[in-house]
């Protein structure tokens, strides 16, 4: 009950110890709006709708700030005026994950059961381990939530699926996992329809919108390194058969280094914007295609210009380097797609991890030695 765009992938350890006096939530927030009484003290309660700071603060996890730190305690939390009857939905706590479903049950009173997913969303949580069936079975005893509510139901987001055993929920705290729809915005009509979730609310899409949100966040996190090696190609650009120039360092060095900031920015934007088009299966090969691109791109500029770099072997080792990196660029974006599975992202990274190095060094080595011939 989360959109792909929040995801950015085995089970938990050992028995549970439940912890039955555990204190709840804190109330200081300020996203908490009061408390709602139950038999086991005041539950907070949470607004379902956003104020300007929470979509501020939203804007900044999609940026990659303080994105490891996004989290909401774990615990039980109320929306509206729920009771012993109404619906118990389940999330992780991962404040975008939170904030995702509890904006879209405004006009319903429910509880939201947070599990502690170390700040990861629901899916990529599944996958690691971290929303899973011992954790339910263990914020339900803390939260005493079986003394809340007269029910004996959950709703599991269905993109938690494949880290939670229904069934053994039901057998260790009694309570029935139903699994509801992929998105949240179908809660309303997933309940009006005694929960049964039709076909299309179990498709998991993932339509352009929620690929380029991804764009924002892979640009920030890989920054810095792109940053770093521009500054290297800027500096060593400067190497020649005189030893070192600065006209040089400024003329090759200076346009190497915009040729990789643009090759990395470049997979960044056109590998989830073309995503379902691009050829192949694994991302590795899709990053290869954006690769191609770009390198088409420099040929006809070598070809209408001539070598934007002094040496023929230098401008020939982009053949090489931009392919590898626009590839390398394209598998940051395996932990966000509905297309990849944790074993395939491994046995692919085996593999197209030490191509992409072996092109890469070998295209520096030729870039290098091109400063001399």
């Amino acid at each position: 009950m989360e959109d792909s765009q929040d995801q950015k992938a085995s089970c938990c350890c050992g028995p549970v110890v439940a912890e039955p006096c555990a204190a709840p939530p804190d109330i200081d927030e300020p996203w908490i709006d009061g408390t709602v009484d139950t038999p086991v003290g005041g539950i907070p309660r949470v607004p379902a709708t956003l104020t300007r700071a929470d979509r501020f603060s939203t804007w900044k996890v999609r940026c990659g700030i303080g994105r490891m730190h996004y989290t909401v305690p774990p615990g039980l939390y109320a929306v509206g005026k729920p009771t012993t009857e109404s619906h118990v939905f389940v999330s992780a706590n991962f404040k975008l994950s939170f904030d995702h479903l509890r904006s879209k049950l405004g006009g319903i009173d429910a509880w939201i059961l947070v599990l502690d997913t170390r700040g990861i969303n629901v899916w990529c949580a599944a996958g690691k381990g971290t929303f899973g069936t011992d954790e339910i079975v263990k914020r339900v005893e803390v939260a005493r939530l079986a003394e809340i509510v007269s029910h004996r139901r959950l709703v599991v987001p269905q993109l938690g699926a494949p880290g939670v055993a229904g069934h053994e929920v039901t057998r260790r705290c009694r309570f029935h996992v139903a699994y509801g729809p992929v998105r949240a915005e179908d809660l309303p009509a997933f309940l009006d329809a005694d929960m049964k979730a039709t076909p299309e609310m179990r498709r998991v899409r993932f339509p352009i919108r929620d690929r380029i949100v991804l764009v924002p966040v892979e640009l920030v996190m890989g920054a810095k390194l792109a940053a770093i090696i521009a500054v290297c190609f800027l500096l060593l650009g400067g190497l020649g058969t005189d030893i070192y120039s600065v006209d040089t360092a400024i003329s090759v060095g200076l346009r190497s280094a915009a040729l990789f900031l643009g090759t990395f920015v470049t997979a960044v934007v056109l590998t989830p914007a073309l995503l379902p088009w691009l050829p192949g299966r694994p991302f590795a090969i899709k990053g290869v295609w954006i690769g191609v691109i770009i390198v088409a791109a420099v040929v006809g500029h070598v070809w209408a210009h001539g070598p934007f770099d002094n040496s023929r072997l230098g401008t020939a080792a982009w053949l090489l380097m931009i392919p590898a990196v626009a590839s390398f660029v394209a598998m940051n974006f395996t932990g966000a797609s509905t297309y990849t599975s944790l074993s395939g992202v491994r046995r692919e990274m085996r593999v197209a991890v030490p191509i992409q190095a072996a092109c890469a060094a070998i295209g520096v080595g030729m870039w290098l030695v091109g400063r001399f011939v």
